[in-house]
């Protein structure tokens, strides 16, 4: 199921808490906005290793 709520892109840098529409770009501050929902769990994923050691090596610092 695709969703169509999406949130501003750079709601971190100018807002105080996330700005949702349905639009392409956010009503409050024009800028593009990007889909809110995370990406789906796909258990035969070829690139979870390299992900979670960057996690981890993140975390560590």
């Amino acid at each position: 199921m695709k969703s169509d709520i999406r949130v501003c892109s750079v709601w971190r840098d100018r807002h105080e808490r996330p700005v949702y529409s349905l639009s392409s770009s956010c009503p409050e501050c024009g800028a593009s906005t990007e889909n809110s929902a995370p990406a789906p769990f796909n258990p035969e994923d070829p690139y979870g290793e390299y992900r979670r050691a960057r996690k981890r090596r993140v975390a560590d610092e």
